[in-house]
């Protein structure tokens, strides 16, 4: 961030309460920062509609920039679903089921019964990847369009999906027939490369299988995505993984949307073909910036220990979950020792990090951290009692 930037940031969260004595952390939400990467990515991926993963970072003001936007949601779960349900619950019967069936997608491809069951009467478009699954849906949910999860290779990806989820390319087809055979409608294929995709090769072996699953079900004369809804495309979701910079060293996202751009049109016509994609990082990560107090400071074997009103069960839980690590920086400058940083839980393992170059701080000073926004307040605890970070939203 520049120097005008930090600046500001400092006053926001010093206007909040932060030096409160009963203080949280602060987190604070800039969605300008979410607007230009909402632009960013459909500008660099023309063809692409984004579908933003709720699971990121589900907080309804970040939820309504992307609807105001023009954005698409992929949803996990009934409630996220109910979440984008709420901002249409206003418009005309027609539209609103329109809405559900072009910008939703249910990209869990595991669902329980009573999930699927009230999901039904909304004929939604939902993912799955294998027969047990599919007879679920055909019992539950057979309004519903269907999408095909297929395996990927997930190498180089911060967090690993293709260990869960997704069919192998020999069953593909079979659980396609499967699906079609027995009443319900196929729309397309998906995939996902894993989340923060630093291998670009990912992207372009998935791309060839779906081509080549696409190729083999056409030739056993069952058609994808030509069944059930007008003259819908076809449905190739390239899922998520776009790679955010949190330390400079992740490849370019402009670098892997040539290439995929290039996939897409050798591969995949845009007569025949709609593609989408499900990021969520991409889109929120560097839009809040989180500000902590210092609350404790110990020297312990010759080493400097500062403990923040914020750690790994609150904002930070994305160093777990997420497997990132932020830097923590300081307002106040001055000469710079390595430091460890302890939050604010009576758990030893609550470390924000062990080797941090701050400058010499006081109780009360504040300290910060960049691209705070995808998968941290939205694994919160109250671990302890503690509460979570105080949300600030600002350019909303």
């Amino acid at each position: 961030m520049e120097q005008k930037e930090i600046k500001k940031i400092e006053k926001i969260a010093k206007k909040n309460g932060i030096h409160h004595i009963d203080g949280t952390s602060i987190l604070i939400i800039n969605h300008d920062k979410i607007r230009y990467n909402f632009k960013r990515f459909t500008s660099h991926l023309p063809r692409v509609q984004p579908y933003y993963a709720v699971k990121a970072n589900s907080l309804p003001e970040i939820v309504k920039t992307i609807y105001d936007l023009g954005g698409s949601f992929d949803v996990a779960s009934y409630q996220e679903f109910l979440l984008i349900n709420r901002l249409i619950k206003n418009l005309p019967l027609e539209e609103r089921q329109n809405f559900i069936w072009e910008k939703i997608i249910y990209a869990h491809p595991i669902k329980n019964e009573g999930t699927l069951n009230k999901l039904n009467r909304y004929k939604p478009l939902i993912v799955y990847d294998n027969e047990i699954e599919l007879k679920k849906i055909k019992k539950y949910a057979p309004n519903a369009g269907l999408i095909l999860r297929i395996w990927s290779p997930n190498t180089g990806s911060v967090v690993e999906l293709s260990n869960k989820f997704g069919a192998e390319k020999s069953e593909a087809v079979n659980l396609i027939a499967k699906a079609i055979d027995s009443g319900l409608t196929v729309e397309g294929l998906s995939f996902h490369v894993g989340s923060q995709c630093l291998n670009s090769v990912n992207y372009t072996t998935s791309l060839e299988n779906a081509y080549n699953i696409f190729e083999e079900a056409d030739s056993r004369s069952y058609k994808i995505g030509h069944l059930g809804h007008g003259d819908r495309k076809r449905i190739l979701d390239i899922g998520g993984g776009f790679p955010v910079r949190y330390n400079g060293k992740e490849k370019r996202f402009k670098k892997i949307t040539e290439l995929l751009n290039n996939s897409f049109d050798r591969l995949f016509s845009e007569k025949e073909f709609e593609i989408i994609a499900e990021p969520g990082r991409f889109m929120v990560a560097n839009s809040a910036t989180l500000v902590a107090k210092i609350i404790g400071k110990a020297t312990r074997r010759g080493k400097t220990i500062y403990y923040i009103n914020d750690g790994v069960y609150h904002t930070f839980s994305g160093q777990l979950f997420d497997h990132i690590n932020y830097t923590l920086k300081s307002f106040k400058k001055g000469p710079q020792e390595i430091s460890t940083i302890f939050g604010q839980t009576c758990d030893g393992f609550d470390v924000q990090s062990q080797a941090t170059l701050l400058p010499d701080l006081d109780l009360g000073d504040l300290v910060y951290a960049e691209s705070m926004g995808a998968y941290t307040n939205a694994s919160s605890t109250y671990f302890n009692g503690f509460p979570p970070a105080k949300i600030i939203h600002i350019n909303q």
